[in-house]
């Protein structure tokens, strides 16, 4: 065997080139900016490859060092230090000095692990060209990156591998001489369940494939039997259907039992959705919908604490995760309940689909363009500040001609306080006098 048959089947399989890179096609489109970086028309840049993880930020990097004749270093955030990254910027510094000079590209997994001093270490680098930096990140930059340097770098974001994507990257592992050779036979439905146990993740799909192709051809047969995959893989996982009525169903069971209040009931069925291979993602946004459709104003912590295990899934991931998704679920389960919110938006968006807009009040308009004042805006505007309690007497501040009455808060939990200061606002409100503005003053 050769060493290159030695290595992974994902390993193997890596894309070479951008037409092997599968699931991005926004971003290799003829003339994108990841065409011409790769093509060298807007010449070697620094970029940051935002995704999530084995959807191809490694594979990218190396197919943009590749075609640039540059040298290629790359260090993992999660072990390397400091001295590791002046060792570096020294050595694509001494490369440039070289005879013929040689520029360097700098590949940094997990970039957002890097402190704010590692990062700032690379700035010096990255601005005078020393290096092309290539960061990749599961993080959001804006959050994980620090400003300087994302203002040098190029931002790409790679999209979740769909489940046709995965289905097609298995479909090329078997066919090709660098991968099974055809020395195996994937049926499609087969092909489907790698899908979902994969949940995304190409590196995952490739490794349950090479050890479902190896239980086959031990025991004799070309063909992948679903049963050599749920060998390799929970028996669960094969048996949830993620496009079919089953998953409807789990996930509306979900949400019911979130919404009645049933913590045991919501977590049966969040293990069922976990087990299953449902995308985590997937189940966090569902909790984040729901803390403000049936808890709302009635618990108003429930929110922070869906986005607190939204943020853990994305950060942390699975298994971890569940832990934080539990929690979060028995938090909903729990809080007080009230639909007041949807309520109130809904009606306001119909509203606005039914064309009852109205202009906005001339008190209210902006006052501090040019011009402005001229045309009476912002005049006649009462500041509440200027009042006991930062409550002004009553003034229009919806649009003209529309009676708004949207929000109605229900006696449950928090929103009786949010009812209960509303009263106090409306009170507060008939008491209070409007002072007398001078003719022409702008108290905005």
């Amino acid at each position: 065997m050769t060493v290159t048959n030695q290595q992974p089947l994902a390993a193997r399989m890596r894309p070479k080139t951008l037409a092997e890179l599968v699931g991005q096609d926004h971003l290799i489109y003829p003339g994108s900016p990841l065409h011409q970086l790769v093509s060298g028309t807007i010449g070697a840049p620094s970029v940051l490859l935002w995704a999530p993880p084995a959807t191809g930020k490694t594979s990218t990097a190396r197919i943009i060092a590749e075609t640039t004749a540059k040298h290629f270093r790359e260090l993992s955030a999660t072990s390397a230090g400091v001295k590791d990254v002046r060792a570096a910027v020294t050595h694509a510094q001494a490369a440039l000095t070289a005879e013929p000079p040689v520029g360097t590209v700098l590949f940094i997994d997990e970039i957002h692990r890097f402190s704010k001093a590692q990062q700032d270490i690379l700035l010096p680098a990255v601005e005078s060209g020393t290096v092309s930096l290539i960061g990749a990140t599961t993080e959001n930059p804006s959050f994980s990156v620090n400003p300087a340097l994302r203002s040098r770098a190029i931002l790409l974001r790679l999209e979740p591998l769909s489940r046709e994507s995965i289905v097609a990257i298995l479909a090329n592992a078997v066919t090709s001489t660098l991968g099974l050779d055809a020395a195996v036979e994937l049926p499609r439905d087969v092909a489907l369940s790698i899908a979902d146990v994969a949940s995304g993740d190409a590196r995952q799909a490739l490794t349950v494939l090479e050890l479902a192709a190896g239980v086959s051809l031990a025991h004799g047969r070309r063909q992948i039997l679903a049963a050599d995959v749920e060998n390799i893989a929970p028996a669960a996982l094969l048996r949830y259907d993620r496009d079919g009525d089953q998953h409807y169903d789990i996930v509306s069971a979900f949400v019911k039992a979130m919404r009645g209040s049933d913590p045991d009931a919501a977590l049966h069925w969040l293990a069922r959705l976990i087990a299953s291979g449902e995308d985590p993602r997937f189940i966090a946004r569902r909790i984040l919908i729901h803390a403000s459709e049936d808890v709302g104003m009635a618990d108003p912590t429930a929110i922070l604490v869906a986005h607190a295990a939204s943020y853990a899934v994305a950060t942390v991931g699975l298994p971890e995760a569940r832990i934080n998704l539990a929690q979060a679920v028995i938090h909903i389960c729990t809080a007080r309940k009230s639909n007041s919110v949807v309520a109130a938006i809904d009606a306001a968006m119909a509203d606005v689909d039914a064309g009852r807009t109205g202009s906005v009040p001339v008190h209210l308009r902006d006052p501090h363009y040019p011009g402005a004042k001229a045309l009476g805006h912002g005049r006649g505007y009462i500041y509440p500040h200027d009042h006991p309690h930062g409550v002004g007497p009553v003034q229009q501040y919806g649009p003209d001609g529309i009676e708004l009455n949207y929000y109605t808060p229900t006696d449950h939990g928090s929103e009786a306080v949010a009812a209960h200061a509303m009263s106090v606002v409306k009170t507060l409100r008939a008491g209070a006098s409007a002072p007398a503005p001078s003719p022409g003053e702008d108290i905005s």
